[in-house]
């Protein structure tokens, strides 16, 4: 079963391998003796492990739906949807990688220039810094007392 996108990982490898000019191999044991050495690199190594992770888990749940499929008559039974909904959700989940990978890789992705780019956090860079609250904080404790309902003071 093929979406087109069985060489998606293939396809980011390669343009990792000639952004760094080294194999995928070489890379991730360059970042794994110096992770601090190259911020990019670890982060793309760490992207590229999830993105393989990804797709090796829609080629199981494709081949599981397949070995599904073929036990089905004219309706598909309960068991064969929630297969089918697995396999969706892990191409979701190999897509959603694929595209922190391609932002990772375009120097001039959205958010990535300007004078505010430096100060957003990158995929997994700071993982201690998180988004900034929008709300206000809430009110802190009254000193007047508000009368319960049905109870005498």
């Amino acid at each position: 079963m093929s979406d087109g996108t069985d060489d998606v990982v293939d396809v980011l490898t390669e343009q990792i391998e000639r952004r760094f000019d080294m194999s995928m191999d070489e890379l991730r044991a360059a970042v794994a003796a110096a992770p601090e050495a190259h911020g990019e690199a670890t982060e793309l190594v760490r992207w590229h492990a999830l993105l393989t992770e990804a797709q090796t888990a829609v080629d199981t749940a494709e081949n599981d739906l397949l070995r599904a499929m073929e036990t089905q008559t004219d309706t598909i039974d309960d068991p064969t949807m929630e297969i089918a909904q697995r396999a969706n959700n892990a191409v979701f989940a190999r897509d959603g990688r694929a595209m922190v990978v391609r932002w990772l890789l375009d120097p001039d992705a959205p958010g990535k220039r300007g004078p505010t780019a430096e100060q957003r956090p990158r995929p997994g860079l700071d993982r201690r810094r998180g988004p900034t609250p929008t709300t206000p904080a809430p009110p802190g404790p009254t000193t007047a007392t508000t009368p319960t309902p049905g109870v005498r003071r």
